[in-house]
């Protein structure tokens, strides 16, 4: 009995300072990460999106994980990981594909709501090419 109590004792106190797992969407750590590392970006890849080197957790200390480049997913936007300092703790949130509409143009409204699409200030019922990305 005494060695069931001791040991449903340790679990009790090991389960209480289990980590976050990793592959968690958000983590918070007591730890800043390094500052990030340079990485030389190659050239665009059609169908593709690049997504940047960045420090991560596993559980125990910041890893560098590698940029690499990712198939684009139709209907999704990639968003990259973000380390943020809340309150004297490091939170990060992991990159990944979020459901959305993609901008093209870069003005920040998603291309089903934008009234303007290529910027040449024509809205898009009155142009004949809406999606020109050459026309500024």
């Amino acid at each position: 009995m005494k060695k069931l109590l001791i040991a449903a004792a340790l679990a009790a106190s090991l389960g209480a300072g289990v980590a976050v797992p990793s592959f968690a969407d958000v983590v918070v750590v007591r730890t800043a990460p390094p500052p990030p590392r340079h990485e030389a970006v190659p050239e665009a890849r059609r169908g593709y999106t690049w997504v940047a080197g960045h420090w991560d957790w596993n559980g125990r200390r910041n890893v560098w994980i590698k940029g690499k480049w990712v198939r684009d997913r139709n209907g999704y936007v990639y968003r990259p990981t973000v380390w943020e300092e809340r309150d004297g703790r490091w939170v990060v949130e992991r990159g990944g594909w979020h459901r959305g509409q993609r901008d093209r143009d870069g003005d920040g409204v998603p291309n089903r709501a934008d009234r303007d699409r290529d910027g040449d200030g024509v809205p898009n019922r009155y142009d004949d090419r809406p999606n020109n990305p050459n026309r500024h």
